[in-house]
């Protein structure tokens, strides 16, 4: 496979590291001078001697590390705290309904669901809600991020995707353009504050841009801002109303765009909600958030004098999945992480690799499809109940992955779909796999991880989002289409 124009002398090494985060170090820069790979799957520094983990550089805990955290639930069918298995919920139990047509949602972009099974839909600037009893949405235009409108210059560029929270609470996020090089400023993402070197007011206000609004149901069925998320758990953040960035360096404004989001539907964690985003991963509880973490690796690049420096590499993040141990699944354009959260928010961000409170399961790529500078297009990530990992990329097709060490991986690619074109994946509770094509439909693999067969009943080519609510039974799959929004209910 093809390298990226101008990086040459591939040589990969893995390392671990031992630092709290992005801004201990150098940022991720653009490219100057001539350039090669250098270690892959470091996240922040590099150490001197990068060791490099094998099959026995250690084994990743079988759970959540805390002891005192509790371990996400063996049975994932039944909620924590409950004996009694799921109702059927407030909504149609039919095996499939086309919502577009029953109720009036239209086509929007993105779809959530909350704890108290409200529908929420995302249109550009507008929010709509879907209550029990309702036979048709409720639409408010121009909340949070979206009270401007959309370009460059604005608040945001466009809105992007919608996750429910709480009962009665959902999480809007917005794309900004990437920050850009300022005169006297080394750091692309950096972001002087007021009273230090090279602040400007116009610069300042780069931190409003696009990240996450929280909102919230009115009794009439409108919706309003609650909070741009800004609150964090970093010392170097208190009190600063300034959106989502680096947690444990204010400064760093590296998280602009939100490209995914999930809810946590069960287990010790449930209610937490994950972004990624243009750089990485950032974990939210209620209106608090951890940013980030993020698989990566150096870029060095050496100038005309022959010095060398290195650059951290962590291109966006579209790939998010929950795995039915409550790990949490990542994936952006060239490696792939598993992470197992702890339960101290704060301790989200401590990269420490292998070890620390929050650990990488696996963090590696498919050496199988591409060399690591090149982007494999990951845009989903899941786990189905027999333990296998699944990628779907938009450009390479679906890919089964099981881990031969911490570092890598078996790869063999899906045989058997009409395209390669993948937009979304979903693991459900019977085993199954469900595949969103971009060009041919809704598709079903089976538990036995061979049969697949197209799911007829969904009208639309294009599946753009997959959400499972695993909290009723039988449980719904919201499949979301260039023709609208269907659910699937079952098992």
């Amino acid at each position: 496979m093809g390298i990226r124009k101008g990086v040459v002398g591939v040589g990969l090494t893995v390392i671990s590291l031992f630092t709290a985060g992005c801004a201990d170090r150098n940022k991720t820069q653009e490219p100057q001078g001539n350039q090669e790979a250098g270690p892959s799957e470091g996240n922040e520094v590099p150490p001197g001697a990068p060791p490099v983990p094998s099959d026995d550089a250690g084994t990743p805990p079988t759970s959540t590390p805390d002891g005192d955290a509790g371990t996400p639930d063996e049975d994932p069918g039944t909620p924590p705290g409950e004996g009694e298995p799921p109702d059927a919920g407030p909504w149609p139990t039919d095996a499939v309904l086309d919502y577009t047509r029953s109720f009036g949602v239209g086509r929007p972009r993105s779809v959530g669901l909350d704890e108290g099974l409200n529908f929420w839909f995302l249109d550009g600037n507008r929010i709509g809600v879907l209550r029990p009893g309702d036979s048709a949405p409720t639409w408010t235009t121009g909340v949070g991020q979206a009270r401007l409108p959309f370009g460059r210059d604005s608040l945001a560029i466009d809105s992007t995707v919608i996750c429910g929270g709480e009962a009665g609470r959902a999480y809007v996020g917005y794309r900004a353009a990437e920050m850009q090089r300022a005169e006297g400023i080394s750091q692309r993402t950096y972001i002087p504050a007021p009273g230090e070197a090279n602040y400007t007011p116009e610069r300042y206000a780069e931190y409003q841009k696009g990240d996450l609004d929280a909102v919230r149901l009115q009794p009439d069925g409108s919706v309003v801002l609650e909070e741009h998320i800004w609150r964090t758990t970093g010392a170097s953040n208190a009190g600063r109303q300034i959106g989502i960035h680096n947690t444990n360096d204010f400064h760093y404004e590296e998280d602009r765009s939100v490209l995914n989001c999930a809810r946590v539907t069960r287990g010790a964690y449930r209610g937490d909600l994950y972004i990624t985003t243009n750089h990485g991963v950032t974990r939210i509880q209620g209106l608090t958030y951890n940013s980030h973490r993020h698989p990566g690796w150096y870029l060095i690049t050496t100038d005309p004098e022959g010095n060398q420096s290195e650059s951290l590499q962590c291109p966006p993040m579209y790939g998010l999945g929950l795995a039915p141990n409550g790990d949490v699944l990542v994936a952006n354009e060239q490696m792939v992480g598993v992470l197992i959260p702890s339960a101290k928010l704060e301790e989200w961000d401590r990269e420490y690799t292998w070890e620390g409170p929050t650990p990488w399961r696996f963090k590696g790529f498919n050496g199988v499809l591409n060399d690591l500078p090149s982007d494999d297009f990951w845009r989903a990530f899941e786990q189905t109940t027999s333990g296998l990992y699944y990628l779907g990329s938009s450009k390479y097709g679906v890919w089964a992955m099981t881990p031969k060490s911490r570092s890598a991986g078996n790869w063999s690619k899906l045989a058997g779909l009409p395209t390669n074109e993948i937009l979304a994946l979903k693991a459900t509770d019977d085993g199954a796999l469900y595949l969103g094509t971009n060009g041919a439909g809704l598709w079903r693999l089976e538990p036995d991880g061979v049969t697949l067969n197209q799911v007829q009943q969904v009208s639309g080519q294009r599946v753009l989002q997959l959400v499972y609510e695993p909290t009723v039974t039988p449980s719904m799959l919201l499949v979301l289409t260039d023709q609208g929004l269907t659910v699937l209910r079952g098992p």
